[in-house]
């Protein structure tokens, strides 16, 4: 089916029948197509994750003392079936620790949708669950730092995530953020080259580098516009970060410019909207839950 808009509702989490409706357009480009199809599957059999999984949205001390606090939670619920977790985390900037903590989901979750690790295989769902989450966490926890920006996240994990993007879709990707655009999610487990040269880890295995490639019916929704010159600093860092690991990557058959190295996303579809953006953004904090996700 041809699709031109998606609509997205949202509602209080406290109130569902107050809620609201923002109508975005589809991209004319090569992905939208196969994440529509992904999109249709999805809601054949899965429903979303966590509808409630908004960033950036309340006040900053807030959101910190919340990420903390449930990362924390993560790591008890992990540590009381087995002591593997040696830190607990205390301040949202220690980027060291939230690298170990991504570390240990890597290496307990396991490769995409081959989650083979033995403690996995014997782990109760709630221990499952914890590991799930201190990936989502590690993530929640950086973007506090990194300026807590306005977004939120739709994922379905039960899909298979078994779709791969062609040669030429990565033509579509931007690195750009601009207000209201919905993106494609990054589904693999491990970090692209965006990831590492902005996190500088230290603890991830060669394998953790994992490009942008597959894709699924994730996709977030972004509410601000870069800052023209923080995305100029972020690709010289980037490009730094490249040329400082470069063995590594050409050894991989990846020189610069690679495809596979591409930055950013693909965006999927525009915020059709023509009211204020600050009063969107006060709407938005009230109204922090997905109810529902339409094509049409």
């Amino acid at each position: 089916m041809d699709f031109k808009h998606l609509y997205i509702k949202y509602c209080n989490p406290s109130n569902n029948l107050d809620s609201f409706t923002l109508q975005y357009q589809l991209r004319d480009n090569s992905v939208v197509p196969k994440w529509c199809e992904r999109l249709e599957s999805a809601q054949v059999k899965y429903t979303i994750d966590n509808p409630n999984r908004f960033y950036g949205f309340g006040s900053k001390k807030d959101q910190t003392k919340k990420a903390i606090t449930s990362i924390n939670n993560c790591i008890n619920v992990i540590n009381e079936f087995e002591p593997i977790v040696d830190r607990q985390l205390k301040n949202v900037s220690d980027q060291d620790t939230l690298n170990y903590l991504h570390h240990i989901f890597e290496v307990y979750h396991g490769p995409l949708d081959k989650q083979t690790h033995e403690l996995w295989q014997r782990a109760p769902i709630e221990v499952r669950r914890a590991l799930a989450e201190l990936n989502i966490l590690v993530h929640r926890c950086e973007s506090i730092q990194r300026l807590a920006l306005p977004r939120h996240v739709v994922t379905y994990y039960g899909l298979p995530k078994n779709k791969i993007l062609d040669t030429d879709d990565y033509q579509a990707f931007e690195d750009t953020v601009t207000f209201g655009t919905v993106y494609l999610n990054y589904v693999e487990i491990g970090k692209t080259l965006d990831d590492l040269a902005m996190d500088n880890d230290q603890y991830i295995f060669d394998s953790g580098f994992q490009p942008f490639q597959h894709y699924s019916a994730d996709f977030n929704v972004k509410f601000w516009n870069d800052d023209p010159r923080q995305v100029a600093d972020n690709r010289a860092k980037i490009k730094h970060y490249y040329d400082q690991n470069s063995e590594f990557f050409k050894q991989k058959q990846l020189p610069w410019g690679h495809r596979l190295l591409t930055s950013g996303s693909v965006p999927l579809a525009d915020l059709v909207y023509s009211g204020s953006k600050k009063e969107l953004l006060k709407k938005l904090e009230s109204h922090q839950q997905v109810a529902e996700v339409i094509l049409l």
